[in-house]
């Protein structure tokens, strides 16, 4: 399997990156691997962090009436399409599959991953799981509402408790859907 987390090939990453950034998107994830299916190169977009608005804001947190905007199926489907037109004339891109391949492009959903410091203060206030690698306070698995990051520390709410969770001890953190 080859993901993002270190393994892609850098042409195909970089081929990726640049039809991402063309629609002022970012890469979240990049996978490409053999399922049953056959391979499955799939590519995770969203939008970047601060979002882009008039004036100035600290590091890691939104400009004053700034929105967040989801990836649309409009954005998954142009970025599919110019992906899709490069790998038909660049096959070398794919290494040594020489086989069909199903292309998969998609944002990262309503219950997300959470990677690093700057997710969990772009989410504060929704719900997350974290789950960690050793106990904190004599517990692995917490849930509750995203309060902030202070000194490497994730800070979430569950009623009137507050978890002080180390960045460093988390093993996996996703957001859960609230309707």
């Amino acid at each position: 399997m080859i993901t993002s987390q270190g393994d892609v090939a850098n042409p195909l990453r970089a081929a990726v990156i640049r039809v991402v950034e063309s629609y002022g998107l970012e890469l979240f994830d990049l996978q490409f691997r053999r399922e049953s299916i056959g391979w499955v190169l799939r590519v995770m977009i969203d939008r970047p962090w601060p979002p882009r608005a008039s004036g100035s804001a600290p590091s890691g947190t939104a400009p004053e009436g700034a929105q967040e905007e989801p990836v649309t199926v409009s954005d998954c489907g142009r970025v599919s399409q110019d992906l899709s037109a490069i790998l038909d004339v660049e096959p070398e891109l794919l290494g040594a599959v020489d086989q069909g391949y199903t292309l998969e492009v998609s944002s990262p959903g309503l219950d997300r991953p959470l990677r690093g410091e700057q997710d969990y203060r772009r989410f504060v206030g929704r719900l997350a799981k974290i789950v960690t690698t050793a106990p904190v306070d004599g517990q692995t698995a917490f849930a509750g509402r995203l309060s902030g990051v202070e000194a490497g520390v994730v800070l979430l709410a569950e009623g009137r408790r507050m978890h002080r969770v180390p960045l460093g001890a988390i093993k996996r953190a996703r957001l859960e859907v609230e309707f």
